[in-house]
């Protein structure tokens, strides 16, 4: 008799919960109890699902879009890399956006600005150049580029080959803040105000003008050449330390405050010499990775893809993996850490734990 009125009870106090939760609806509030473990999970719940673009497959797509429609008419011939689970919402993780883009030979792409910070990562060719507030950066394969929040940009080919680089931005952080904006230049260039190359002789030779401002969150550099990168690693790998979870890795840095290039993307160069395997690492920086040199394969959680020269793939936030090399490689990565380290949020776990 007893379990039949508790039993009775259950049902009347879930029947009045409901009840009560119906009448909170007209007054959009809702009961925190219902949601806590959605709010505050025991670990990170990422939409986002590893995923892997085969270049060798995207790039004839990406070539025929050249045909289809020019530089100018699109503003940015893009080929999004969109994450499977985050179908419609231009994201590659749950807070970075990344697309290839294609530029062809004599073509410009206009200037424009726009809040979200950006990132090109040379992919293919030679000839092309973004300039930066009227200052032109020529790129070379394996170079960074970047494109700070609300920095006039155009991009450009002088070349006889079609260019591709790699666009990041953080375009889903931005857009959850709500604070997108943008705006067109109106002529097609942006009036050239430095020759070709000062920033980086200015600020990239381990020294800085006297009135350099060494607050700004964004590095006076905005070409990183690849021969330089490499040339670190190289030397690196002399010393025989390599890292067992990371290989031989190196963070692009702001040179006027050694901390990360911009403040919402953290940017990294790794070496892995053939064979190596890392040991099993996962951290709460969502991270795009491309391929600059080699082949190999990456285990994220329960998937494993296969990675070669161009490939691109993506590891979502606390999803532990493991890279390995069929060859000596190079691998380009970017993340939300420098974000997540000012909110003092981000974490590591090196090891099964």
């Amino acid at each position: 008799m007893a379990e039949q009125m508790s039993a009775d009870t259950q049902t009347s106090t879930e029947e009045e919960r409901q009840e009560f939760y119906g009448r909170l609806d007209p007054q959009h509030v809702k009961p925190l109890w219902v949601e806590i473990r959605k709010l505050l999970a025991r670990v990170p719940q990422p939409k986002a699902v590893p995923h892997r673009w085969v270049y060798q497959d995207v790039r004839p797509l990406l070539m025929e879009s050249g045909d289809l429609i020019t530089a100018e008419e699109a503003e940015r011939r893009v080929l999004i890399l969109e994450n499977p689970a985050l179908e419609g919402l231009a994201s590659t993780t749950d807070t970075l956006y990344a697309g290839l883009q294609l530029i062809l030979p004599g073509e410009i792409a206009p200037a424009h600005r726009h809040s979200p910070s950006a990132l090109r990562f040379i992919v293919e060719g030679t000839g092309a150049y973004t300039a930066v507030d009227g200052e032109r950066a020529y790129m070379e394969e394996g170079d960074l580029i970047l494109t700070p929040s609300w920095t006039w940009h155009d991009h450009g080919c002088d070349g006889d080959s079609p260019m591709v680089w790699l666009d990041g931005l953080d375009i889903p952080t931005i857009r959850f803040m709500a604070v997108q904006f943008a705006e067109d230049y109106p002529e097609p260039t942006f009036p050239e105000s430095r020759p070709s190359g000062d920033a980086l002789a200015r600020y990239g030779s381990n020294m800085l003008p006297v009135d350099v401002d060494r607050g700004s969150k964004n590095s006076p550099v905005f070409r990183y050449p690849y021969e330089q990168s490499r040339a670190a690693l190289e030397q690196m790998q002399k010393s025989g330390e390599i890292d067992l979870y990371e290989g031989l890795k190196l963070e692009y840095i702001n040179p006027a405050t050694g901390g990360p290039v911009m403040p919402t993307m953290s940017c990294f160069m790794q070496m892995l010499p053939k064979g190596f395997k890392t040991e099993p690492y996962r951290s709460t920086d969502s991270t795009v990775f491309s391929v600059v040199e080699g082949s190999g394969t990456v285990q994220i959680g329960d998937v494993k893809f296969s990675w070669t020269k161009r490939d691109v793939f993506a590891v979502p936030t606390w999803m532990q993996y493991q890279i390995s090399t069929n060859e000596d490689s190079v691998l380009f990565s970017f993340s939300d850490r420098v974000a997540q380290k000012s909110l003092g949020l981000w974490r590591e776990q090196k090891g099964n734990k």
